[in-house]
């Protein structure tokens, strides 16, 4: 659980920014969002395939153009 304390002269902004900050850092919306629907083993080992074919795509361009 993710929990911040308001500082001495903090406004509550800045106390909403620390808390926004935990929470990405954290990853709970990723996790959240991933699981929002059903997705079977198959489905997300061609999902992981194809990103990591993007991965690669891109390193390789990025090596060539320096």
């Amino acid at each position: 659980m993710t929990s911040v304390t308001l500082r001495p002269n903090e406004s509550q902004d800045m106390l909403l920014k620390r808390f926004r900050k935990k929470v990405v850092k954290s990853g709970v919306l990723s996790v959240v969002r991933r699981k929002r629907w059903f997705v079977s083993k198959s489905e997300m080992r061609r999902v992981e395939k194809k990103k990591a074919i993007r991965r690669i795509k891109r390193r390789q361009f990025t090596r060539v153009s320096e």
